[in-house]
């Protein structure tokens, strides 16, 4: 956060943006889903780590909702246009521009249903939220498949693959928790952490302990 990005680097913000802008095209959908249902999407085919802190969470849980979001196949085309044409200053900036729209649409998508509790009456007060997807903390990725049948992402152009991962690639799916702030605290010295390289949930969690 400190450092002031040179001349050419702030060029290739600007044109990555402007390409995002000019190229994306977001589309979103989520659905409620009872804690019921949601066990069975959440077990998948029995392959989630046994300290899953998912596992532990949503029984705890006010509210839950399956969410799927993406910038669409015509931008992550041109992200790969650029790295086969070796132009990688460009595709790098592009790429990281369509992941960080991505995390925004998604944290979008979960304002807005945040305001259906609450104009249901559903969302209390001393309540929290936070998004799970699988093939992170301990959610093993083949949940994708329940998930996938269960929201049907490909309405708005999210398909599937063999080994769960999603096309377009700048698309996330997974979990909108809602509950208890006390839920969510776990610390991040599973097994599985050693491999997550970004510890996001770290701010998260302390986003919903210092939140009034």
């Amino acid at each position: 956060p400190s450092a002031t990005p040179n001349d050419q680097t702030l060029a290739l913000y600007r044109a990555a943006i402007s390409t995002y802008l000019l190229l994306s095209q977001p589309a979103a959908l989520y659905t409620q889903i009872s804690k019921e249902d949601f066990r069975r999407v959440f077990e998948g085919d029995g392959a989630n780590a046994k300290d899953a802190p998912l596992g532990n969470i949503y029984p705890r849980s006010d509210a839950l909702a399956l969410f799927a979001v993406t910038v669409g196949e015509t931008l992550t085309a041109e992200i790969t246009r650029l790295f086969e044409t070796n132009d990688f200053p460009a595709g790098a900036m592009l790429d990281s521009v369509a992941s960080q729209a991505a995390e925004m649409a998604a944290a979008c998508v979960e304002r807005e249903y945040l305001n259906d509790l609450k104009d249901s009456g559903t969302n209390a007060d001393a309540t929290a939220t936070l998004p799970f997807s699988p093939g992170y903390c301990g959610w093993n990725l083949s949940s994708q498949i329940p998930l996938f049948h269960a929201l049907h992402p490909e309405e708005i152009g999210i398909i599937l693959s063999e080994s769960c991962l999603m096309s377009p690639l700048k698309s996330i799916s997974g979990v909108f928790v809602v509950g208890p702030k006390e839920i969510f605290q776990f610390d991040d010295k599973f097994d599985f952490c050693e491999d997550c390289q970004t510890r996001s949930c770290r701010a998260r969690l302390a986003a919903i302990r210092s939140s009034a």
